[in-house]
């Protein structure tokens, strides 16, 4: 079987996504051969497969006025490429890319897609008409989470499988540090400081602003308490200019990204997850794996994943925010984590995952 995945970009605003893909190519067929394609950016998409950059500028993957004359070639840059490798199945990152690449399926019928929408996305009817002229077989929709199906299915009006994004238990956990060696690696005080952590890209849909706020409002209760950000993006100017107007220059840390920030979870006494929106929220599986309680917005995917044993804090409710953080400290954050273990039960979310992935690439 040859397996083309096509992302739409690399680099470390979009590790998430290639993440997921990473899970999914990973439920391949031994003999698989798998080759992954950047359309911009630079980086590998997937530690088992080789990459293609493109390296296609954004003016021409977007196709606005005068670069739209140039589509033509580039599909057929595509179609050729793809018909050179032998492509069987292509695995594509969500709408940006579908648009490319599903016109130049129309001439390889042979070759089965299968899309991954990551997130909420605006639809032009442009849009609902391509992905409503294929037909199963030849491209399915999945969406990472059962509420982004359902929002996706009730505008499409075309069946969206749930395809819930998962990571392997074992071997996820088998990379954690232990509490005192992680914290070391952040350079956190080691012993009598309650530390929270936030992770996602410094962009507006993570709510970062909000929760620096509501921290600042806890420490009117628990003065002794740390908060680490972990992640980059275009809104830490904004970030900064917060923390230092509400004086939490030495317990606010932007930390930046960290190639190796699956391994330090347990770093942090609590997990916070204050987005304003979410596809599905890999951070919160991560946590709850890594045997850390999370506190999270009362979002529907975050409920559909820890069902009663989520702490649900209201999107951008800063006073209530602000309450549950200090809260937390009095907590017993160890059976937190185990009853949201439970609920998420990893061992059984990734064995749904592995089998629906594999036959999505074909696998007996």
């Amino acid at each position: 079987m040859n397996i083309v995945n096509i992302m739409w970009a690399g680099g470390a605003p979009y590790v998430s996504v290639h993440k997921v893909h990473q899970q999914i190519l990973s439920r391949a067929a031994p003999n698989a051969s798998v080759t992954s394609w950047l359309l911009q950016g630079h980086g590998s998409c997937c530690n088992d497969s080789s990459t293609r950059e493109w390296q296609l500028s954004q003016r021409l993957l977007k196709g606005r006025h005068v670069w739209k004359l140039l589509h033509p070639w580039m599909r057929s840059r595509f179609r050729n490429a793809l018909k050179q490798a032998g492509t069987q199945v292509v695995l594509l990152d969500g709408l940006g890319v579908s648009r490319l690449v599903l016109p130049v399926l129309r001439q390889l019928p042979q070759v089965r897609a299968t899309i991954v929408f990551h997130g909420k996305t605006r639809l032009h009817r442009g849009d609902i008409a391509l992905l409503r002229s294929f037909q199963t077989p030849q491209v399915t929709l999945v969406a990472v989470s059962q509420t982004l199906a359902d929002d996706l299915q009730r505008d499409l009006g075309v069946p969206v499988q749930v395809l819930r994004s998962a990571l392997e238990p074992e071997s996820f956990r088998q990379v954690l540090l232990e509490r005192t060696a992680a914290r070391q690696s952040l350079g956190l005080p080691l012993q009598g400081v309650p530390v929270f952590g936030a992770v996602g890209r410094l962009v507006d849909s993570k709510g970062f602003d909000h929760l620096i706020d509501a921290f600042a409002l806890a420490r009117q209760r628990q003065p002794d308490i740390h908060l680490v950000i972990l992640g980059e993006g275009n809104e830490r100017p904004v970030l900064e200019s917060r923390i230092r107007a509400l004086g939490l220059e030495a317990v606010v840390t932007l930390h930046g990204h960290c190639r190796e920030l699956s391994s330090l979870y347990r770093a942090f006494d609590w997990v916070l997850i204050p987005s304003r929106s979410e596809g599905l929220g890999l951070v919160l599986q991560e946590a709850v794996m890594a045997d850390v309680p999370v506190l999270c917005s009362d979002l529907s995917v975050f409920r559909e994943q820890l069902g009663d044993t989520g702490g649900y804090i209201a999107v951008g409710d800063v006073a209530a925010w602000g309450e549950a953080i200090a809260d937390c400290v009095s907590r017993d954050g160890k059976q937190v984590a185990k009853a949201q273990y439970q609920a998420l039960a990893p061992e059984q979310a990734w064995q749904r995952f592995s089998q629906l992935s594999g036959r999505l690439l074909g696998k007996p």
